[in-house]
């Protein structure tokens, strides 16, 4: 049922933690916290557990995009039955972080998949054997590699991957495009387009509460960042005075359309090009901090979690390293 993902490789591990990854600083949701909201054609996002959920439903079952937090896992199974009786077929991960794939091992175990593995598929990795037991876990290859370092449970971690450019699935009579956003949030990231929904899910490639949570650790950079959302603009269209049309749901935040993520694009661009002008000048970070170069959007952006300040430092840091001028 998936065209051109690649069967699970196992290699070398990657960096295991990232900013929001801590569960000990994960609030514990209720189920007054957990709601599904229809979004449009067969999407619906479902809030409250942790990372935003996108859940596509229709007759072959549901397909679910990140799972939350393990200690909302049962909140959220609860709001899916509310909704449909059909089962969770397939999970897909935007990033390997704990507020979007906490609840892949209960979620996982809680649905199945008609979908059985080829006979060479399952002497390559054991765990296919379980394919009609589980829903199966599709994420980008360096998710599995994170998910494998911080020793997560097998059933949540991918049994499926792939790696690079944009990877296809078709379920419940829509193309569904998996398509990764490398350096951006981390070097992991993916978005999710349903394609006849019109319905774009942007994992914490586009978060509307902060600034954008770049981990450097992870291979997360500011240019990533930028292009990243400037791939969520490519897909979209509004339908008219710039309102409505293609929809995004982001990592963290309330639902959002096109005019929403030009706007936050050119923020943090704006953000980027006043530090690198500051940088070339050969300014350090404390000096540049001192222009205070966020001053007017920390009143809509910065958190007590990630300030301006905080947010410059990333910027800084990532950006490429500036050569001196010869004459």
């Amino acid at each position: 049922m998936i065209a051109t993902i690649a069967v699970l490789c196992l290699l070398s591990p990657l960096s295991a933690q990232t900013p929001r990854s801590n569960p000990a600083a994960q609030p514990v949701a209720s189920a007054a916290d957990v709601h599904v909201l229809p979004v449009k054609g067969n999407v619906y996002m479902l809030v409250g557990a942790g990372g935003n959920i996108a859940l596509q439903i229709g007759d072959n079952g549901v397909l679910m995009v990140d799972t939350g937090t393990a200690q909302a896992a049962d909140h959220v199974l609860a709001a899916v039955k509310q909704v449909t009786d059909k089962p969770i077929r397939w999970i897909l991960n935007t990033s390997a972080d704990v507020d979007h794939t906490g609840g892949n091992d209960a979620i996982a175990k809680a649905g199945s998949t008609s979908a059985q593995p080829s006979v060479a598929s399952r002497d390559l990795d054991p765990r296919f054997t379980r394919l009609g037991l589980i829903a199966p876990v599709v994420a980008h290859d360096n998710v599995l590699r994170r998910m494998l370092a911080a020793a997560r449970a097998a059933e949540a971690t991918p049994s499926l991957t792939f790696f690079e450019g944009n990877r296809e699935m078709y379920f419940n009579d829509e193309l569904v495009l998996l398509t990764h956003t490398p350096a951006a949030h981390t070097d992991g990231d993916s978005i999710v387009f349903f394609r006849r929904s019109d319905v774009v899910v942007a994992g914490d490639a586009y978060s509307n509460t902060s600034y954008p949570v770049i981990d450097v650790a992870a291979g997360g950079t500011i240019n990533g960042s930028i292009e990243a959302l400037n791939e969520l603009l490519d897909v979209m269209v509004t339908k008219e005075k710039e309102e409505g049309g293609t929809y995004v749901i982001p990592g963290h935040g309330r639902l959002a359309d096109e005019a929403d993520v030009f706007a936050y694009r050119n923020m943090v661009t704006i953000i980027r090009d006043r530090v690198q002008a500051l940088k070339k000048k050969g300014m350090s970070l404390e000096q540049i901090k001192a222009t205070r170069p966020t001053l007017d959007y920390d009143a809509v952006y910065a958190t007590p979690l990630l300030t301006g300040d905080q947010f410059i430092d990333v910027v800084y840091k990532t950006l490429p390293a500036v050569t001196a001028r010869t004459r």
